[in-house]
């Protein structure tokens, strides 16, 4: 099929290659001027495991293009997905504006039927919208064309998006149209050979599917929070409490890894919105406002045990933290835990030097210059490197890099060996064992050997 995505970002970038990588021709057109140059070039605006040899390669193969101009997009596409962002307005709903631009533009150039997809995650009544802006736009070129608006929501995992793509547990198409339908098979159908995890219902069905996902998975993460904070008060172990619980095919262990809190670009906001499509319509949204607020609050676990440790004043400590993207296998930083973490250590006067292993060009970008040039953050070159005279070891996020440090090394480099796990990640006997004070999330801890103002680790245990 000819087919044209509109959005370069997350979903649209990856949506384009997939589709170019099943034979279709695509082009992918996005306003930013700079990121298509780019795109052109084979820079890509984000990480995701595997995704740029994909791009090069199919744009080698002159399967998929690139554009600033719907123009030249949609001369000859059969299927239009719009997949723009849709982030939190200030009062927590989606905002919706780059999704009705992009079916202005549509609008505009329209010469023949095509279907119109709903990609992006938008609010339940979205795709009505998008039907009057287009037919609104048809009628001022005093046009009729038949077109059909269809919700196809993506459930794309990043750093496994082009696995999530490629094969798919389920695909969720909403339309009302048997000549939309039969359009969307034949797209989706080289993916899933057989039909029956393809689930044709309601526009309004699929966009709300959608939204329900994503807040179940918060909040499993959230309430397994939750048991983690009490847990600990009570001397029990979380982590054997989440394998027997996940052992339980009713539950399933997916989604129940105890953490400092989760971020990106979907959980925070997709649960905002559907807190504010509640409100709209008159419903106690009482568990979902938990879920969020639960996370908040999760997110300061860490630092809270960093000030039971040390102190309130922070003046002479040094911290190391490995991982700021929200999630292994992106460079994705958007409320990520590290921000908040870091923030309410450095307002306490502590030093921070942090690593990761695809997110600092990133964090470059989006911290304040003033903890670059001030020193109050150093962004390290390499994961020991941000061990050097640390007082501990804040882990964040559970890169494949950091699973076996190296406990020489470890032992060598800092000042004080205490390791505060925000993923629980380690044996608490190995870090013990290692001699390392542990302090993982429910997990209890032992006191620390050392604390501010002691003498170093290194001198008592070598």
């Amino acid at each position: 099929m000819n087919i044209t995505v509109v959005g370069a970002g997350y979903v649209g970038l990856v949506t384009s290659t997939c589709f170019a990588e099943l034979g279709n021709h695509v082009t992918c057109v996005d306003v930013n001027e700079h990121k298509i140059a780019n795109l052109k070039k084979g820079i890509l605006p984000i990480y995701e495991p595997g995704l740029e040899p994909m791009v090069m390669s199919n744009m080698n193969e002159g399967r998929l293009h690139f554009a600033t101009s719907m123009s030249e997009g949609i001369a000859n596409s059969q299927v239009i997905f719009i997949a723009v962002g849709t982030p939190s307005d200030k009062d927590g709903s989606a905002d919706i504006k780059y999704v009705l631009e992009a079916a202005r533009n549509i609008g505009v150039h329209l010469k023949h039927y095509c279907i119109i997809v709903d990609k992006s995650t938008v609010p339940v009544g979205m795709a009505d919208q998008v039907q009057n802006v287009i037919q609104q736009e048809l009628q001022k070129r005093n046009l009729t064309i038949q077109f059909d608006v269809v919700s196809n929501p993506e459930f794309l995992r990043e750093g496994a998006a082009i696995e999530d793509f490629m094969r798919p547990d389920r695909i969720i198409i909403g339309l009302e149209s048997s000549n939309a339908k039969n359009i969307m098979l034949d797209l989706y159908l080289p993916i899933l050979r057989s039909p029956e995890r393809i689930y044709f219902m309601s526009v309004k069905d699929a966009e709300m599917t959608k939204y329900a996902a994503n807040a179940m998975l918060a909040t499993r993460i959230s309430f397994m929070n939750e048991m983690s904070i009490l847990c600990e008060r009570m001397g029990v172990d979380v982590e054997n409490v989440r394998i027997g619980i996940g052992s339980d095919s009713r539950i399933g262990s997916v989604f129940l890894n105890p953490g400092c809190g989760y971020g990106g670009s979907c959980f925070p906001k997709d649960v905002r919105a559907l807190i504010k499509m509640a409100e709209l319509h008159h419903v106690d949204s009482m568990i979902l406002q938990a879920v969020e607020a639960r996370n908040d609050k999760q997110k300061q676990v860490l630092s809270k045990k960093v000030l039971d440790v040390f102190g309130e004043d922070l003046a002479d400590i040094t911290l190391a933290v490995w991982g700021l993207s929200f999630k292994p296998g992106t460079d994705d930083m958007r409320e990520a835990p590290s921000l908040v973490l870091i923030e309410d250590v450095i307002k306490r006067g502590a030093r921070v030097q942090a690593y990761d292993p695809v997110a600092m060009p990133v964090a470059r970008e989006i911290v304040p210059e003033e903890w670059l040039r001030s020193g109050k953050l150093i962004l390290a070159a390499h994961q020991y490197d941000a061990l050097k005279d640390a007082d501990a070891l804040l882990l964040i996020t559970e890169w494949k890099p950091f699973c076996y440090p190296d406990m020489t090394a470890m032992r060598n480099l800092m000042r004080q060996y205490i390791i505060f796990d925000g993923r629980n990640q380690y044996d608490p006997k190995h870090m013990h064992a290692a001699g390392f004070d542990y302090y993982g999330i429910g997990r209890g801890s032992t006191p620390a050997l050392l604390v501010k103002g002691a003498i170093k680790c290194k001198e008592v245990l070598a």
